[in-house]
């Protein structure tokens, strides 16, 4: 078999040999329909490439590191992200460069093409991989064009491709990818038509904007939207929007362009451009015996196919999954930008504004009445923020990764995750927290009296300044456990860590070894003239998405402190009146026994264990995770499974815990390492352990049950292992 196939003689070979997208759009142009010229590269060409370069070994290694179905998408993400460099640093061999780049040059010459994905199985009419997979716009030149090809390649191991796979029962291992290579058409209209509306079936669905598709697909570009009748192609209605921007070819690819003042007031299609789309989507379903999805482009008044794919969201009813929530995990650096300015301009002055307003009511001295009321209206205004934290700060993680990308496909180091060095940062609050809690230890090391008192458990209040420390401490964040102002005050906790952390001569010397001003200084070198602007961007994206990866959650945290404010003091005042509180009992009931005496809880209770069932606890020697944050060392473990374990730790200690909340970290400056269960290196725990350069392994499945508070554990954050004595 060959490993180049024209276009206009896909329809005679194998799907499997071409994949669902090229064998889709070599049917429609054997059909007579306007296609752009192209190759497609075959998957013999891939599984040549992956086994001659001795790949398909490693992914399988990389595939196997903990079991599929309990990774987290984070620990997705690092699997593909260290699977994608295997490919930036495996040039093609020689002989197969030499088989590709003849008819490349031959077909293409200098003329900008796209080269998109097209995986057997890909857009079949049960399954849709549609925005999983690279498509790389405007690229130019052969040697580029290869270049290309391995990235798409690489797509097949993407986070998003490895999760859907998964959802889906597909086998990741045995996957293969086909290349799709088109000459680029510079639309001056492009869109996707739904050739049956998923929420009615009797409907046409046509989404526009001007420029390339890229706009409409990862969200930069509102489009407008008709509904036609399904039977006549009759337009039903048009739904116009404000239009402001378009996405055009570019030396960087491609980049969003402002409209012009017409074509701002007028719609990108009209009847007559309408109706040559329903025509196309309508012959698209004859052919292939089913509705599809289409996307398109007009240029000059010609119509292009550009890909058509069965709509797959029929049968979303009936096969669910949660492909189109991993799609919003990747965002464009537009898409990206206007999200940092929502966060930062927006969303972040309005949480500290609502804790604060929050926070000014005194729950503990009104009416019963209005406790209900209160209570049920923090509980809505958290489960708001809640919504909110999911819909823009979770995608807005996609900063880091989106940088990853940029920085590997460019500088090409060995460690996939060195650019994460560059992001390392000391303006997180989690870090301003525990730099105030290092002055107060500073103090307590000069005074051995102080040292003494604290040792002793003895009165400290002879101390003006130690306790105007305290006091300060407590106003600006409040007590350890929520990193809020509003918390309960807990003087005796604060004086616990910073007894602990006195023992240390100072935490500073757990801080980052990165030389991050010359690692930023050489990256930003590799970005000559217009570029320079787009790296400086994205890196400042980055370090956004980094800091609030850590800072939303204590955020979010204090909001949520108000609502649980509201809910123990409703707990109280029942208790108070005899009523026994256990269970789990919803805000709603709390609120309608506070209003009215004789209303009776109904506590749900918690999952009780089987009968019969008996714990066995092994014993494990050698855990394997994620590599989190480079480094060796050797300590006693302590786990941390309550509040408590939290307060018994010692300074020296390993740091063992199911997921390593943001409210917790004030602690991280007392251990020598970190083990998580949880796993990725956008959780938390990692992050947190970077900043101060503390070896790091997440992801390790049981660790807070095959490690034993007071074993002796090595933690080593280069291989991802930790080894119990």
């Amino acid at each position: 078999m060959g490993l180049l196939i024209r276009l206009d003689s896909i329809a005679e070979h194998d799907p499997d040999l071409v994949g669902g997208k090229a064998y889709a759009l070599g049917t429609m142009l054997a059909r007579g329909h306007r296609v752009p010229m192209g190759l497609c590269v075959t998957t013999q060409a891939y599984d040549t490439y992956v086994r001659s370069a001795g790949l398909f070994e490693r992914i399988s290694m990389e595939l196997n590191r903990k079991d599929f179905s309990e990774m987290r998408w984070e620990e997705m993400w690092d699997v593909s992200l260290r699977i994608r460099n295997m490919f930036l640093n495996t040039p093609m061999p020689v002989y197969l460069v030499e088989q590709l780049k003849g008819p490349l040059e031959e077909t293409f010459g200098s003329r900008p093409v796209a080269v998109r994905s097209s995986a057997p199985g890909e857009d079949s009419a049960k399954v849709t991989f549609a925005g999983i997979h690279e498509t790389y716009m405007n690229v130019s030149g052969v040697y580029s064009i290869l270049e290309h090809i391995r990235l798409v390649w690489a797509s097949l191991w993407a986070d998003g491709a490895l999760l859907y796979r998964q959802e889906m029962g597909l086998d990741a291992e045995t996957s293969s990818m086909a290349v799709l290579i088109q000459e680029l058409i510079n639309g001056e209209t492009s869109g996707v038509v739904f050739g049956m509306n998923p929420n009615d079936e009797a409907q046409v669905v046509i989404e526009t904007v001007y420029g390339l598709n890229q706009g409409l697909v990862d969200g930069t570009v509102e489009p407008d939207q008709w509904i036609l009748d399904r039977a006549s192609g009759k337009i039903l209605s048009h739904k116009t929007v404000k239009r402001e921007h378009m996405v055009v070819p570019s030396s960087a690819g491609t980049q969003i362009q402002d409209l012009s003042a017409q074509k701002q007031n007028t719609p990108p299609l009209d009847d007559d451009g309408v109706r040559q789309v329903y025509d196309l989507v309508m012959q698209a379903q004859e052919v292939f015996g089913c509705p599809q999805d289409v996307e398109w482009t007009f240029l000059q008044g010609n119509l292009f196919l550009l890909q058509s794919r069965a709509v797959t969201t029929l049968h979303q009813a009936r096969s669910p999954d949660n492909r189109s929530w991993y799609l919003t995990l990747r965002r464009s650096f537009g898409n990206l930008k206007n999200l940092k300015e929502k966060i930062e301009g927006e969303l972040v002055p309005e949480m500290r504004e609502v804790a604060e307003v929050l926070s000014r009511k005194d729950c503990t001295n009104i009416a019963d009445d209005e406790l209900g009321d209160e209570l049920l209206k923090r509980s809505a205004i958290y489960r708001s923020w809640e919504k909110r934290y999911w819909r823009y700060f979770i995608p807005f993680a996609h900063g880091m990764r989106l940088f990853g990308q940029v920085y590997n496909d460019t500088v090409r180091p060995l460690d996939p995750f060195e650019f994460m060095d560059l992001l390392v940062t000391s303006d997180l609050l989690s870090i301003n927290r525990n730099n105030m809690l290092e002055r107060i230890a500073a103090l307590v090391r000069k005074e051995s009296r102080l040292q003494s008192a604290l040792k002793n458990g003895e009165d400290t209040s002879w101390s003006v300044e130690f306790n105007g420390l305290i006091d300060e401490f407590i106003e600006t964040f409040g007590d350890l456990s929520c990193g809020a102002a509003e918390c309960s005050y807990d003087r005796d906790s604060i004086k616990h860590v910073v007894r602990e952390m006195a023992i240390r001569p100072t935490a500073k010397v757990f801080g980052n070894h990165y030389d991050v001003e010359k690692l930023t200084e050489d990256f930003l070198s590799l970005f000559p003239g217009e570029k320079s602007g787009f790296a400086a961007g994205i890196l400042d994206i980055a370090r956004a998405s980094y800091r609030l990866r850590d800072d939303d959650n204590i955020y979010l945290g204090r909001i949520r402190r108000q609502m649980i404010i509201a809910q123990e003091e409703a707990k109280r005042r029942l208790e108070k009146r005899g009523m026994t509180i256990k269970g789990l009992l919803s805000d709603q009931d709390l609120a309608r026994a506070l209003k009215d005496p004789g209303f009776v809880l109904h506590p749900k209770e918690g999952p009780e264990e089987p009968a019969g069932i008996r714990h066995i606890r092994l014993k494990a020697r050698q855990l394997t995770g994620q590599p989190a944050s480079r480094g060796i060392v050797s300590g006693i473990a302590r786990v941390i499974m309550t509040d408590d374990d939290l307060l018994r730790f010692k300074a020296g200690e390993v740091l063992v815990c199911d997921a390593l909340d943001p409210n917790m970290t004030f602690i991280v400056p007392l251990a020598i390492g970190i083990v998580e269960r949880r796993g990725g290196m956008l959780v938390h725990g990692a992050i947190i352990a970077r900043e101060y350069g503390l070896p790091c392994v997440t992801g390790v499945p049981d660790a807070t049950e095959l490690i034993q508070t007071g074993n002796q554990i090595t933690v080593d954050g280069y291989l991802g292992i930790v080894i119990i004595a």
